[in-house]
C-alpha cells in the first residue's frame, strides 16, 4: 500500500469525489435517494462536485450554485447525514492525510450540519425553503 499524502489539487479531489460517490451509490440507506435523484445525471453531478471542492479547498474559481437548493426537497433525516459523513470521512481517511484532508472533513461536517438544521426547520415550519 502506498503512503497517503495530502489533497494537493484537482486530481486528488477527483479521487475523493469519485470514491465517495461510488460508496453513496452502493449504500443501502443513501443509494435509493441519490440514485433516484441523479439516475442519468451522475457525470454532471460529479463534475460540479469537483468544481465545488476545488473552490472550497483551494479557492479556484469556477463553482456556481447553491448546494442547499438541491438537497432542500430531498427526504433526508439525521441518519442520512450521519451516513453521508461517515462515508465521506472514511473516503478521505483511506486515501489522504494532512491539513487539506482535515479541512475537507471539517467543511463537509459544517455543510452537513447546516443542511440538516435547515431541512429540519423546513419540516417543522411546513414552509418552502427560501432561496
Amino acid at each position: 500500500m502506498s503512503q497517503k499524502t495530502d489533497i494537493k489539487g484537482i486530481d486528488d479531489i477527483k479521487i475523493m469525489v469519485d470514491v465517495f460517490y461510488q460508496k453513496v451509490r452502493e449504500d443501502e440507506l443513501l443509494a435509493p435517494i441519490f440514485n433516484f435523484r441523479l439516475s442519468t445525471h451522475w457525470e454532471p453531478h460529479l463534475e460540479k462536485m469537483y468544481t465545488f471542492w476545488n473552490a472550497a479547498l483551494f479557492g479556484v474559481k469556477g463553482y456556481n450554485g447553491n448546494p442547499f437548493i438541491k438537497h432542500a426537497t430531498m427526504e433526508l433525516g439525521e441518519e442520512h447525514f450521519e451516513r453521508w459523513m461517515n462515508l465521506f470521512n472514511e473516503t478521505v481517511n483511506t486515501h489522504f492525510e494532512g491539513s487539506v484532508a482535515e479541512d475537507a472533513k471539517t467543511r463537509a461536517g459544517i455543510m452537513a450540519s447546516m443542511f440538516m438544521h435547515k431541512i429540519e426547520q423546513i419540516k417543522q415550519n411546513s414552509t418552502r425553503p427560501i432561496f
